[in-house]
């Protein structure tokens, strides 16, 4: 019945917002403890926590033969957090930028972007052109390691049990609620009469950024805007280059004509941002109201 497949959806939204968030608190809680600056920690650790409810709902609809949901929930993902979410953390509190989010990771994020329209305009994602949006994340991340290591500080204490234990919790959940969260949404789409497309765009994707959205707001609120800003560019890399880049190596995806669209608009949208970035020394309330407003617009089309 569909209304159990919705409380299913509202069970694996929880399960993914609760499981990331102990990812996310216990791999911060070793960073900190090595020494690994704000920058740095939101652009990898609290990116890949935070991601990690796209890669277990992603690569769970690509094994399911589900290209659709796959695509759509990066590319729906990654505009709602450069929309709603980094536009609307900007209306609660402005956001601040650095040279090095703009230059190093700025550039990377439109540079992936770019590079996954690219790959995807033939309607194919093979598994050689996921190695190479992989691969890519993976020199991304060796930088990434040793711009850390230059800022590192003596850890006192790299190693605390309980900070383990909210790795695998959270690990747990994460998997066990992207599996349910797919199949849920899978079954409202074909009862409703709704593409997979639209429905990966909204609802999958609404479900798998929560985990961003509460750790970019509460930074925000705490003054950290660093790790906020870093945490939304660091999770749309992992998103283009590491979630579908994974997704693509296990089982080759398909991309409809609506999945290259929503790629342009994506681009579109992340070089806006990296301009705002560029010309402002912090994400204010007009901008972000901008940035809302053109998510909601994307979300409009779609749905007409």
């Amino acid at each position: 019945m569909v209304l159990f497949d919705v409380l299913y959806v509202g069970v694996a939204v929880v399960a993914l917002w609760f499981g990331a968030d102990q990812f996310v608190t216990g791999a911060s809680r070793v960073a900190r403890r090595l020494g690994v600056p704000g920058l740095v920690v939101g652009l990898t650790v609290v990116a890949f926590g935070t991601s990690a409810p796209e890669f277990a709902v992603t690569i769970d609809a690509a094994l399911a033969g589900q290209s659709d949901i796959s695509v759509a929930n990066v590319v729906g993902s990654n505009i709602l957090n450069l929309g709603f979410i980094l536009g609307g953390v900007a209306l609660v509190r402005a956001m601040a930028t650095t040279r090095t989010l703009v230059r190093r990771d700025g550039l990377l994020l439109v540079a992936s972007t770019a590079l996954l329209l690219v790959v995807a305009v033939d309607g194919r994602l093979s598994a050689a052109e996921g190695a190479l949006l992989f691969g890519t994340l993976l020199v991304y991340l060796v930088v990434l390691a040793r711009a850390g290591s230059e800022g590192a500080t003596t850890a006192a204490d790299p190693f605390h049990p309980p900070d383990a234990l909210r790795l695998l919790v959270g690990l747990a959940l994460v998997v066990g609620g992207g599996h349910l969260l797919v199949g849920s949404a899978a079954d409202i789409a074909r009862a409703a009469g709704i593409s997979e497309w639209v429905i990966g765009l909204t609802i999958v994707a609404a479900g798998t950024s929560l985990p961003e959205f509460a750790t970019s707001l509460a930074a925000a609120r705490a003054g950290r805007t660093g790790i906020s800003a870093g945490n939304l560019v660091g999770s749309c890399i992992f998103n283009a280059l590491g979630v579908l880049g994974l997704a693509a190596v296990v089982q080759p995806l398909s991309v409809s004509p609506a999945g290259v669209e929503g790629a342009a608009w994506l681009l579109g949208t992340t070089v806006l941002v990296l301009v705002l970035f560029y010309t402002e020394e912090t994400l204010g309330r007009l901008e972000g109201a901008l940035l809302v407003a053109l998510n909601a617009a994307n979300w409009l089309l779609n749905l007409l």
